[in-house]
């Protein structure tokens, strides 16, 4: 899988987001640093994630979704 990390200067940190999963914010004071920090973001955000079999019920249909 390949994501693209966007990293922006803060105020007092870089700040670093992963493209194609918004949700995944980290900081770190070079590039470096966010690199490795934005790797740890993502592992506990996936491990976060609801599995198939959750509460949430399992998934019955995959459909894309194109925004004109």
């Amino acid at each position: 899988m390949k994501l693209t990390v966007l990293i922006r200067q803060g105020s007092d940190y870089l700040i670093g987001t992963i493209q194609e999963i918004p949700a995944v914010i980290t900081q770190g004071k070079d590039k470096a640093e966010v690199m490795a920090n934005i790797h740890d973001a993502l592992t506990l955000y996936l491990e976060d994630m609801p599995s198939e079999d959750d509460d949430y019920g399992a998934i019955i249909a995959k459909e894309e979704l194109i925004l004109a």
